[in-house]
């Protein structure tokens, strides 16, 4: 696997850094569109899955799937599927959602909480990885998978 590469030139990432940091994303990312977000509790994957929703186009309000499990939204750059995977305790309950469906489904999924995936982990995606630095400020980086 391809070494981690720092958003923003490794610098810790604001809030109001999220636009510029989400292009890169876009970019890094190539065609690859099933991202797989990691981080712990608070530390930002929906704050980034919402700034990643408006690069794409999406202008309708984005939320946390926490209930629903997924949330989908129409972009100017297609469908992005939001999940939230946080709450679901087997691989039988994730693929009861439809996962590989939405996975070949040529729409952008953004899936918080992958390490529930187990086996259904596509052999193709994009990682995310967010740390907090402090109160105000994340390190971001990522790699293709």
């Amino acid at each position: 696997m391809p070494p981690w590469t720092s958003a923003a030139g490794g610098l810790p990432v604001s809030i109001e850094m999220l636009p510029r940091v989400a292009d890169e994303l876009l970019k890094a990312s190539g065609n690859e569109k099933i991202w797989l977000l990691y981080g712990e509790m608070g530390s930002g994957k929906t704050t980034l899955v919402k700034a990643v929703g408006h690069a794409l186009g999406v202008t309708e309000t984005m939320s946390s799937p926490t209930f629903s499990i997924v949330n989908e939204y129409d972009g100017a750059r297609g469908k992005l599927y939001h999940f939230d995977l946080y709450r679901l305790t087997s691989e039988k309950e994730i693929f009861d959602i439809g996962t590989e469906e939405y996975f070949s489904s040529g729409g952008w999924c953004l899936v918080e909480w992958p390490e529930k995936l187990g086996t259904l982990t596509p052999p193709s995606h994009f990682d995310v990885r967010i740390r907090p630095h402090d109160n105000e400020h994340r390190i971001i980086e990522y790699q293709l998978a």
